[in-house]
């Protein structure tokens, strides 16, 4: 009998669950929208894309920022 995957695994090739919005980001974050949005300005924080008209960003994305913001961090520290 073949191995028979999930042909929607094939078809996502890695992609996320769903992107994140910038209220997830606050949330995720701990900081107000607005703050979200000005990192966005200044392109200072986790880079993000949009869809139409709506800003989205990919978890893995996100997830390599914050681990770049604390090690940062941690060589400032020293």
């Amino acid at each position: 009998m073949a191995d028979r995957s999930d042909p929607r695994a094939t078809l996502r090739r890695g992609l996320p669950d769903r992107y994140l919005t910038p209220d997830d980001i606050a949330a995720l974050l701990g900081v107000p929208l607005e703050t979200v949005y000005q990192w966005r300005k200044k392109r200072t924080g986790p880079p993000g894309f949009r869809v139409g008209k709506h800003l989205r960003y990919d978890p893995d994305a996100v997830h390599s920022w914050i681990a770049e913001q604390m090690q940062a961090d941690i060589s400032q520290a020293a």
